[in-house]
């Protein structure tokens, strides 16, 4: 019989459960063993088509972490985390405090791409994974010298360095590093002069803060220093950090020695990193920010390599290349 139809004195009494914070309770293996664990449960619990999921896990996971530096000091760095791996189809979830373990239990290391290579190994192990893939997210520090007054300041640089394992246990390693640089336009530099000679009117060519995305697939070490110094070999006009009068003098002097058009950008890149034999591919992405026009120019470039990067880019890439 249903509780409605029984008479009121047989319907059995529920107790509500006690509204309290237990201080004193200790959590023993026999009631670790007891608690319910849906995530990991089996196949029978899986919602939707049972299908395999490319990838699964998490995102801006913070701690900070230790970075080798070219200088020989590590650097303790606030770091973002994305860890994923693949879920076979027959298997309900993964355990995704065991991507997040993984860092506590290496956070006395100094990380690096080989260190990613290790971690990812482990998640095979530990997650049943077949692929897996890595993302630490974090700003580098350099000291920088001003152009002519001598000073010295802090230049950050958001990078990040990535590795991708798949299912036969190869892993490919990168590093994307975003420079950010000044362009004048050469268009706009030779119509203000025309204005000048022609005319006596004094007239300033437009200018713009504006961003490369630089990333790499390494067949070797490179240091986050040495990508830094390739792009400037590139570019030149990076952004100044301290500046007094005749660094900003210098500064203007050094847009107009090196005028580019974002197409220019990516090519003078090309320049640099396709002679570079630890650099197995790579792509650039350039974004000039435009004080012209109320939209950005915008420019991509790969090495061409087979099975290696691509120059398709989502749309909302473009918004990231922002720096404020």
């Amino acid at each position: 019989m249903t509780p409605s139809l029984l008479a009121p004195d047989l319907i059995p009494v529920r107790e509500s459960p006690r509204r309290h914070y237990d201080t004193d309770f200790v959590v023993t293996d026999a009631y670790r063993e007891s608690l319910p664990d849906l995530q990991n449960g089996p196949a029978s619990l899986i919602q939707g088509s049972p299908v395999a999921i490319q990838q699964v896990g998490i995102h801006n996971f913070r701690l900070p972490l230790r970075y080798a530096s070219r200088t020989g000091e590590p650097l303790l760095l606030e770091t973002s985390v994305t860890g994923t791996v693949s879920l076979e189809a027959h298997k309900k979830g993964i355990n995704m405090s065991r991507v997040m373990r993984t860092f506590y239990e290496h956070k006395d290391d100094t990380f690096d791409l080989d260190r990613l290579e290790e971690i990812l190994h482990d998640y095979r192990t530990s997650l049943g994974s077949l692929d897996a893939h890595l993302i630490l997210r974090f700003n580098y520090p350099m000291v920088n010298e001003s152009l002519r007054s001598g000073l010295f300041g802090y230049q950050y640089y958001q990078v990040a360095l990535e590795a991708r394992m798949d299912r036969f246990g190869a892993v490919r390693k990168f590093i994307h590093f975003d420079f950010v640089y000044s362009s004048t336009c050469p268009c706009s530099y030779e119509l203000a002069q025309h204005a000048i000679q022609e005319r006596n009117i004094a007239a300033a060519p437009h200018s713009q803060r504006s961003v490369a995305r630089v990333s790499v697939e390494l067949n070797g070490f490179l240091w986050i220093e040495e990508l830094r110094d390739l792009c400037l070999a590139a570019l030149h006009t990076e952004t100044q950090v301290m500046v007094k009068r005749e660094d900003e003098q210098a500064f203007a002097e050094l847009n107009a020695a090196y005028l580019k058009f974002v197409e220019d950008a990516v090519r003078l890149l090309h320049e640099q990193l396709d002679p570079e034999p630890r650099i197995k591919d790579f792509k650039v992405i350039a974004s000039h920010q435009e004080s012209l026009h109320s939209h950005d120019a915008i420019s991509v470039l790969v090495k061409g390599v087979r099975g290696g990067f691509t120059p398709e880019v989502d749309p909302s890439v473009f918004a990231t290349l922002i720096h404020r």
